[in-house]
């Protein structure tokens, strides 16, 4: 008899900002990770994005509470939207906090999604 073993999937999450989420879906993010490029390029096919958020705007106050929540979920990573990192948008003043906030969860994280 043989035995099939399957890997734990790497669970994702995306944090973005919260202003910019008033012009952009997403799109490019998930565009990213569907098709495994850029940020997304060494996940193999059984990853999951299982979040989405906003930092909750500034201070990124939401960051706290959604991390805890989606470490209850196992998440493995979170990525940094690229957003929250271009010079095309709005400097974050909190990215740093909100980096610290996410390592003290013990999680790991990436920084960018699709640019």
């Amino acid at each position: 008899m043989k035995i099939i073993t399957e890997e734990k999937p790497t669970k994702i999450a995306v944090v973005r900002c919260d202003i910019v989420s008033e012009t952009c879906p997403g799109v490019g993010c998930f565009m990213a990770f569907n098709k495994r490029k850029m940020y997304f390029k060494d996940y193999d096919e059984n990853a999951e994005m299982i979040a989405f958020f906003t930092c909750g705007g500034c201070s990124g106050r939401r960051v706290y509470r959604l991390v805890k929540s989606i470490k209850k979920m196992g998440v493995d990573v979170v990525h940094l939207s690229s957003c929250m990192q271009m010079e095309d948008y709005p400097e974050c003043p909190h990215i740093d906090s909100i980096r610290k906030t996410i390592t003290d969860a013990g999680i790991e994280v990436v920084e960018g999604t699709h640019h």
